[in-house]
């Protein structure tokens, strides 16, 4: 006998490429089935918004998905990107000229100068098509649905550009790759920093956080447990981290680089 809590979501599609399930009122999670991050729809009483869109090939099943709950493309005001991985914006050029497209100035940087390389686009294998950023967001930002009020957090760590969204009220927490269920790390890539990770963290811990809706896997309705665990791995992987930097001998290796530093100064000289 199994002694798992049944889930308190309710899957209202499923199929072999996509669900879609109801994380709570007029808040939904579609979820693909594929490398593509989940995606969010919060349809507010004044407009309504997505919190990622997930990758371009999977927009045909994202459009399906929305219509089972009534909602067409043309009626999301705002689509907000939770950083700049092809994975959760591929599709967002297909709301162009129909939505404002939102993300942390860091993410609209990269994304607008198409930095591949920050992007993943090699991972993702998306079209090199451009995505314009209509807002540039800022820690304290507040995106106001009418019966949603999302605080913009800026949380680095996976990456430089990671913002979460939280409606105090509802406990609402949008998380994206800075904490998913069961404490699993999405990762440090690139411009991310494990010590950064980790002060994003304590401050989602001190969130009255009820439902964590992340950018990849199930909706969890134990955030305090999530961010607990997702605490203890990344103080883990940073102790992890300065054991091998110890066994690189680092400072024998930046001599040499400081070396070469010097050399090339006395050319201008």
């Amino acid at each position: 006998m199994s002694d798992r809590r049944p889930s308190p979501f309710k899957t209202l599609f499923d199929n072999d490429v996509a669900s879609l399930i109801q994380a709570a009122d007029d808040v939904y999670q579609i979820r693909f089935k594929n490398r593509a991050a989940n995606a969010y729809l919060v349809r507010g009483s004044k407009r309504t918004i997505m919190i990622d869109v997930g990758l371009s090939t999977n927009y045909p099943h994202l459009v399906a998905c929305l219509g089972h709950i009534g909602v067409t493309p043309e009626m999301i005001d705002m689509v907000v990107l939770s950083h700049e991985h092809l994975d959760h914006i591929g599709a967002a050029y297909h709301f162009h000229g129909q939505a404002y497209i939102a993300a942390h100035r860091l993410a609209a940087n990269k994304i607008m100068l198409r930095d591949d390389f920050s992007m993943l686009r090699k991972m993702f294998n998306e079209p090199n098509v451009p995505i314009d950023i209509d807002l540039w967001l800022e820690e304290g930002n507040l995106i106001d649905l009418g019966n949603f009020r999302l605080n913009v957090m800026y949380t680095p760590g996976h990456t430089s550009a990671c913002i979460t969204l939280f409606d105090q009220d509802k406990g609402l927490l949008f998380a994206s790759d800075t904490l998913m269920p069961g404490g699993v790390m999405g990762g440090v890539f690139g411009s991310g920093s494990i010590a950064d990770y980790i002060q994003s963290l304590e401050r989602l811990k001190g969130l009255n956080a009820k439902i964590l809706l992340s950018g990849h896997g199930r909706l969890s309705d134990t955030p305090l447990d999530d961010v607990r665990i997702a605490l203890q791995r990344s103080h883990a992987l940073l102790e992890d981290t300065a054991q091998l930097f110890d066994a690189l001998d680092a400072r024998s290796n930046f001599e040499p680089i400081m070396q070469s530093v010097r050399d090339l100064n006395k050319l201008d000289d």
